[in-house]
């Protein structure tokens, strides 16, 4: 028998819609560092990331605070003030306390944080080696381990480093660098290296919230860098800044062309090999694309079924992601190819025999292929001027 009519109307509430989609902000730092045992060095556990949102917070978690409310500083809270003094600001800032030297272990505290998209040593220098022969990386090469592993995982990071401030000026000096940093270069494209020669403070923190301040789309050429300075007899020459960005290495500068006093980026480039993924600004804005597609198709996976009608929702929900991004001038334009559609948008009478193979694949495997082009307008970083004077 149906059921009773009473009580005439029933009401489910389907909440599937309110679902909000995940997000990750682009510009959240790590900050690893260096402080005394015990309570001289703060209250935080070693190898645990924890967020620092104002001077006072950081002191108390990596740093000692005296009774009369002075504050015994420590490697890793210097390098915190400096990263809050940046403006723009990073959105968050976490910091984590190193046992000893032992980076690799503190890094590996960070692999759960999966909102961080930088990462950096506070005033490290030194190299270090590699993992090998069961033994974890060190210095700054435990940095880049880490940030490539996690990238390759998933969680997409960059790490800043910063060249020895203290090395001083000589003929060889670019050749020296470069040299000597050989074993940071990544192939990825995940590491940042810049150079403040007579640096007061720690160059590289300063440099990565600077960067995480910005847009992922905005180069980083030109852009100011507070809180530390050289003096003017160890900046660059005009020579060493440009054999400094031929090898990727970002000099720190002050322009004479910018009024005032300050420092800035002279270059926005990553220290990798490959010439494809060079600009900061272009592998954070694949990044942060990557990130949103994810997270944007997500709910799709199990629903959206292999027919016209759920291919067709396929493609407007990537269309609908990437829209905001060219009306915001993020991306110039895009494109959306899903080869499954097109064979079904044909009769299935008129259908060759690849369309059929291509859906009936598709069903079978139950996996759908996209390929989203964009188009990407990068900033000027060099303007050619022909000035040509006439009487």
């Amino acid at each position: 028998m149906p059921a009773a009519a009473y009580p005439f109307i029933e009401v489910r509430i389907d909440t599937s819609a309110l679902q909000p989609v995940a997000q990750r902000s682009p510009g959240v730092i790590a900050v690893v560092g260096r402080t005394p045992a015990g309570a001289n060095g703060g209250t935080a556990a070693v190898n645990t990331p924890l967020p620092v949102y104002t001077a006072q917070s950081a002191a108390e978690l990596f740093a000692r605070v005296n009774a009369d409310g002075s504050v015994a500083g420590t490697t890793l809270y210097q390098s915190l003030l400096l990263a809050l003094q940046q403006d723009p600001k990073p959105s968050k800032i976490y910091g984590v306390r190193v046992a000893g030297d032992n980076y690799a272990a503190a890094l590996a505290g960070l692999e759960a944080a999966d909102d961080v998209t930088f990462v950096g040593l506070a005033n490290e220098v030194t190299v270090g080696a590699a993992a090998a022969a069961g033994n974890p990386a060190t210095g700054l090469m435990a940095l880049k381990e880490h940030v490539e592993t996690m990238s390759a995982q998933g969680q997409k990071r960059l790490g800043v480093a910063m060249v020895d401030p203290d090395i001083g000026k000589s003929n060889t000096y670019v050749a020296d660098l470069t040299a000597a940093l050989a074993n940071l270069k990544s192939d990825s494209s995940r590491m940042v290296v810049v150079a403040a020669r007579g640096a007061t403070a720690d160059a590289a923190t300063a440099a990565m919230s600077a960067i995480a301040g910005y847009a992922p789309h905005i180069s980083m050429v030109l852009k100011r860098i507070r809180g530390i300075s050289m003096p003017i007899e160890r900046q660059y020459s005009p020579a060493e800044i440009v054999g400094l960005s031929d090898e990727g290495i970002i000099p720190i500068i002050d322009p004479e062309l910018i009024v005032g006093s300050s420092l800035h980026f002279s270059e926005g480039r990553c220290f990798t090999s490959d010439a494809s993924m060079l600009y900061i600004d272009i592998v954070r804005t694949l990044d942060d694309i990557e990130f949103r597609l994810k997270a944007g198709l997500i709910g799709l996976v199990g629903d959206a079924r292999i027919t016209r009608a759920g291919m067709t929702r396929l493609k407007t929900q990537v269309e609908s992601i990437l829209g905001p991004l060219k009306r915001n001038a993020v991306i110039t334009d895009f494109s959306v190819d899903i080869p499954v559609l097109d064979a079904l948008n044909i009769p299935e009478s008129a259908q060759s025999p690849t369309d059929t193979a291509i859906v009936t694949t598709a069903r079978a495997n139950r996996s759908v292929d996209l390929l989203v082009s964009i188009t990407y307008g990068p900033a000027v970083h060099r303007l050619r001027v022909t000035l040509a004077p006439k009487f």
